[in-house]
C-alpha cells in the first residue's frame, strides 16, 4: 500500500510539478507520455527477468537505479535546467519491475488449487490498487501546492522506495522460479488473446491519462487547481467500490462477456463528463465514471491468469499491464495537446474515444476467443 499509494502520485505530481515550473500543460504531458512509454518498453523485457531468476534477484538492483534518475528528475525541476533533461531523467525511472503483476502472481502462486479464493485475491488486489488512487493524487496536489511543486514528487519517491523493500523482503510468498527446461518456448504475446487484450487495457490507460491531465487542467482554468486531487480520487473510489461488488458477486460468470459489459461500461459512464461544466458537478459525475473501470481489470487479469503458463505469468501480465502504461502515456500526451491547443474541458473527448475503441475490441476479442472453450474462460 506505501510503495503503491506513492506510484499512484508520480503521474499527478509530474504534471504539477512540471506545468508549475515551466508553465506549459504540453510539456508535461509529454513528459509524461515518453517515461510512461519507457516503462512500457522496460517492463516486458524485466516481467521475463522476474520469471527466469526470481523478483528479489531482478528487483533490488533496478529499484536502485530507478531511484537514482528519480533524484535527478527532482534536481531538473529545482535548478531549472533545460527542459529537455526531463525526456532523460525521467523516463529512466521507469527500468523497473512492475510491482503489480509481482504481487499477482504471488496471489496467483499461493491460490493455484482454489479458482474462487484466486478471483477474490485478484478483485482485492485490483480494489487495494484502485484505493490508493483515492489517496495518491489527492497528496500529490496537495504537497505540490501546498509546500513547493516538487514536494509530491519528493514525497513519492521516498515512500515508492521504502515500500518496495518491505515487499521484496518477504520471501515466503515469492513464487519459486520454474526450471528452465520446464519453462514454455517463446514469449507470452504468442499465446491467444493477449495481444487484443493488451490493446483494451492500451484504451483504459488511455481514460486514465487523459483524466488525470485534464481534470488538473480544468480545475487550474476553474482557479480551484488544488481541486483536482480531490476529484480524481473519487473517480479512483467509484472504481473501488464497484471492485468490492463486483469481486464479491462475479465469479463462475463468463469472463468474455464480463469483459464486454465492462468496457461499455466505461465509454457510457465517461461520456457525461464532457458535460459536466462546474467542479461540483463535474465531481460526482467522474465518481460514477470511475465505476467501471476495476471490473474491466479485474476480469482482464482473470483472463491472463488462465491464458498465460504459470512459468510466464509475469511476463503475461507484464505485456497487459504495459498496455495500460501505454495508454497512459498516450491520454496523457494526447489530452494535454487538445487542452492547450482547444481547451481544457474538451480533452475529456480523448477518453470518450478511447473507451468505444475498447469495446470494440472487446467485440473483437470475444469472438476471436470463441474457439478455446468457454468454460475455460470462466
Amino acid at each position: 500500500m506505501v510503495a503503491r499509494s506513492a506510484g499512484a502520485m508520480f503521474g499527478v505530481a509530474t504534471v504539477a510539478m512540471i506545468a508549475a515550473r515551466r508553465g506549459s500543460y504540453e510539456l508535461a504531458g509529454a513528459v509524461m507520455a515518453v517515461g510512461m512509454t519507457a516503462l512500457a518498453l522496460f517492463a516486458p523485457f524485466l516481467g521475463r527477468l522476474v520469471d527466469r531468476f526470481g523478483q528479489r534477484r531482478i528487483a533490488i538492483p533496478f529499484f536502485i537505479w530507478s531511484g537514482f534518475w528519480a533524484v535527478m528528475t527532482i534536481l531538473v525541476s529545482l535548478k531549472g535546467w533545460p527542459s529537455w533533461m526531463f525526456f532523460i531523467t525521467y523516463p529512466l525511472c521507469g527500468a523497473i519491475p512492475n510491482l503489480g503483476t509481482m504481487a499477482r502472481a504471488r496471489w496467483s502462486h499461493i491460490f493455484h488449487d482454489d479458482p474462487k479464493s484466486l478471483h477474490t485475491a485478484m478483485s482485492f488486489e485490483q480494489v487495494m490498487e484502485e484505493v490508493t488512487f483515492v489517496i495518491g493524487p489527492v497528496l500529490a496536489v496537495w504537497l505540490a501546492t501546498a509546500l513547493f511543486p516538487e514536494a509530491g514528487f519528493v514525497f513519492a519517491t521516498a515512500c515508492y522506495g521504502v515500500g518496495v523493500l518491505v515487499f521484496i523482503s518477504a520471501r515466503s510468498t515469492e513464487p519459486p522460479v520454474v526450471p528452465h527446461h520446464e519453462r514454455p518456448r517463446g514469449f507470452a504475446f504468442n499465446q491467444p488473446g493477449i495481444v487484443p487484450l493488451a490493446f483494451i487495457m492500451t484504451m483504459t490507460g488511455v481514460i486514465f491519462g487523459a483524466n488525470e491531465v485534464v481534470t488538473i487542467a480544468v480545475a487550474d482554468a476553474a482557479g480551484h487547481k488544488n481541486a483536482a486531487g480531490p476529484i480524481l480520487a473519487l473517480y479512483a473510489l467509484g472504481s473501488a467500490l464497484s471492485g468490492v461488488i463486483f469481486g464479491a458477486r462475479s465469479h463462475g460468470r463468463n469472463l468474455l462477456k464480463l469483459l464486454i459489459v465492462g468496457t461499455l461500461g466505461m465509454f457510457l459512464l465517461e461520456s457525461p463528463v464532457l458535460l459536466a461544466g462546474p467542479l461540483p458537478v463535474l465531481a460526482p459525475v467522474m465518481f460514477v465514471a470511475g465505476l467501471a473501470t476495476a471490473p474491466t481489470l479485474i476480469t482482464t487479469m482473470n483472463l491472463i491468469e488462465r491464458l498465460v503458463p504459470k512459468a510466464q505469468i509475469n511476463e503475461g501480465m507484464t505485456i497487459v499491464l504495459t498496455g495500460l502504461i501505454v495508454g497512459i502515456a498516450l491520454g496523457s500526451a494526447v489530452s494535454g495537446a487538445v487542452v492547450d491547443r482547444v481547451g481544457a474541458h474538451e480533452g475529456y473527448l480523448v477518453a470518450i474515444l478511447a473507451g468505444v475503441l475498447a469495446f470494440l475490441m472487446a467485440l473483437a476479442t470475444r469472438a476471436f476467443l470463441s474457439r478455446r472453450a468457454l468454460h475455460d474462460l470462466r
